[in-house]
């Protein structure tokens, strides 16, 4: 870094212009991506900004381009993996395309806290906004808010027509339960999330649909809240009765509890009961037996959201509205009955 700006202060604009030879418009032209910028020039510019470790400011652009280039997030139950997951790859994909992105997390999903947070965003100027909330009672409110910016909505599968992106819930679950079909199984229970969870809807509605394609008689599925624990003690309530050889949950945590309950019985997996899950954590290649469970790939929803914001703000870009189909990962838990 040049002598004369070590002085306490950071670079400024003007430093970057100065070093650059170029002007300040110039360097602005550069942070926003204006397209009569020639390339040599615009390296130059860059270049010097990685040499003075140049950070723009956020506030000071927004002023002066009437545009705050940040995305706004409003999440509920952003502690869950596949709330914190989509939230982690839309601000990779949102850096990716020269955007910041504001995050609200909403502790409660009544209707004040969801007004609060969309105000929240609101007073930073967002362009877009993303809603990743998965309870149904959350886009019952949104419903009847009005929200001025594009916005697309994840985990919203059947609401919020037009604005819609998610993974498709009832396709997994499908897969899910035709595995363990396949593989002989026709005693399955299914571990549901809680009742007013969109994904638990939809991966619940997939699972029956599945046996009832196929023809294979069904029980309640019982409603669990996502947690081992809850696996755990479910796995021991079922296995006084051990009217089944398989267990579809609706998340890899609450297969993980299944999976000691049924060892703490003196059973094994999948010998005894074949045990598969939702999501493919981290973790679940660690467990023992490996879980199999189906994938959902987060980093291309976070780009497909990121991709369909920037389209309602910029009608050249392409749409990407949908559903993005998950993959089942076979692994260690699923194996054919032994009765």
């Amino acid at each position: 870094m040049p002598e004369e700006l070590h002085r306490g202060r950071p670079p400024s604009i003007r430093d970057v212009a100065r070093l650059a030879g170029v002007s300040h418009q110039t360097v602005s032209r550069v942070l926003n991506h204006h397209p009569s910028i020639r390339p040599e020039t615009k390296q130059r510019v860059l270049d010097v900004m990685a040499e003075l470790q140049y950070k723009p400011n956020r506030a000071a652009r927004a002023l002066v381009t009437s545009r705050s280039h940040t995305i706004g997030i409003l999440s509920a139950s952003s502690t869950w993996y596949g709330p914190a997951s989509s939230i982690a790859a839309i601000e990779e994909a949102a850096r990716a395309a020269g955007y910041w992105v504001s995050t609200a997390n909403i502790e409660s999903s009544d209707a004040r806290s969801i007004a609060d947070g969309l105000a929240h965003l609101a007073a930073q100027g967002i362009e877009g906004l993303v809603v990743i909330a998965p309870q149904v009672r959350v886009f019952d409110t949104l419903a009847q808010l009005s929200i001025d910016v594009p916005y697309v909505t994840l985990q919203s599968t059947g609401r919020a027509p037009g604005h819609a992106l998610s993974v498709d819930q009832i396709a997994g679950a499908r897969m899910a339960t035709r595995h363990l079909i396949d593989l002989g199984h026709r005693s399955i229970y299914h571990l549901a999330g809680p009742q007013d969870w969109i994904e638990a809807e939809a991966r619940m509605l997939g699972f029956l649909e599945e046996m009832s394609a196929r023809d294979v008689p069904t029980t309640a599925p019982i409603l669990g809240d996502w947690t081992a624990d809850f696996g755990y003690y479910a796995g021991r309530e079922l296995l006084t009765v051990r009217d089944f050889t398989a267990i579809f949950s609706s998340n890899d945590q609450m297969a993980l509890g299944l999976m000691h309950a049924i060892r703490d019985a003196g059973l094994e997996i999948p010998r005894d009961v074949s045990i598969i899950g939702f999501d493919d954590i981290p973790e679940a290649a660690h467990f023992w037996p490996p879980l199999t469970t189906v994938r959902q790939d987060f980093a291309e929803l976070g780009r497909r959201c990121v991709a369909l914001l920037l389209g309602d703000l910029d009608p050249a870009a392409p749409d990407y509205r949908g559903t993005i189909t998950p993959e089942l990962v076979v692994r260690g838990t699923t194996g054919a009955p032994l009765f």
